[in-house]
Parts: C-alpha cells; sequence; structure tokens
C-alpha cells in the first residue's frame, strides 16, 4: 500500500472516530441541511458570520466515514477564512476529488488526503455533501441540499 494511501486511510479513520467541531453552534448567523441519499449521509452546518470572514462552524448529523471526516477536515480549514477564501477552496477541494484537478499543489493542505476519493467516484457524493451545505448555509438559500 502506498504511503499516501495510508495517510488517506489514518485521516479518514481518526476524523471519523474524533471529528472536530461536531455539535451545534449557538448564535449561530447561517445554517443549513444537507443529506445523500445514496448513502443515507445527513448534515446540518452552523456558522458563524462577522463581515465577510468565517468566524466558527460546526456540523452535526450521521453519515458515512467519508462525509463524516470530510465535513471535520471544511471546519478545520474554514475557520478564519473570508467567504471568498473559503469558494475558492470549495472550488478546488472538488476539482481535486472529482477528479478534475489532476493533483493538488499544496492549496489544500491537509485536505489533500480527500482527493483519493476521486478514484471512487460513488464517494465523491459523500465528500462534497457537506462543502454544498455551507454554501448554501452562507447563501441563505433556506432550502435543503441533496446529492441528487
Amino acid at each position: 500500500m502506498s504511503d499516501l494511501r495510508e495517510l488517506y486511510q489514518e485521516v479518514i479513520l481518526d476524523h471519523t472516530k474524533r471529528p472536530r467541531n461536531f455539535g451545534t453552534l449557538e448564535g449561530s448567523s447561517h445554517r443549513a441541511e444537507g443529506n445523500n441519499p445514496l448513502c443515507g449521509d445527513e448534515i446540518r452546518v452552523t456558522v458563524k458570520v462577522d463581515g465577510d470572514s468565517i468566524r466558527e462552524l460546526r456540523f452535526e448529523g450521521a453519515g458515512c466515514a467519508i462525509s463524516t471526516a470530510s465535513a471535520s477536515l471544511m471546519t478545520e480549514a474554514l475557520a478564519g477564512k473570508t467567504i471568498e477564501q473559503a469558494n475558492c477552496l470549495f472550488d478546488r477541494f472538488h476539482g481535486v476529488v472529482t477528479g478534475e484537478i489532476a493533483r493538488d499543489d499544496g492549496k489544500l493542505g491537509k485536505l489533500a488526503v480527500m482527493g483519493g476519493v476521486a478514484e471512487y467516484p460513488l464517494r465523491v457524493k459523500c465528500a462534497t455533501l457537506a462543502w454544498h451545505t455551507l454554501r448554501a448555509a452562507l447563501e441563505g438559500s433556506g432550502e435543503p441540499v441533496t446529492t441528487e
């Protein structure tokens, strides 16, 4: 097994067993819900936005290992970022996990391990659910996000 595949598995397991920023965020300014009917993932993302910055974000719900790990990594990566930076990171992350971007150039940081999902097309929806839900929260759409 390659070192990258081992790292991928380690990070996924760590964030699945001990998700960061899991739970309700009291006093959130933005929120959205999402689900992936194919896998059964359900998630709620709550965010505190101050001006154009994401001050804090949390997630809760139930999902597969990929979905949970992705949401956990997302909350770590985006706290303190501007909404514009979050959107840019979303685009890069989405490109890497879908295989549209062949490999990360270091801009994703720890999120790059999720690039392994590109080898498993059915898991892309699991990996991107939290991100699409966050985007809906920030846009204030009010409609639940679904991967179907």
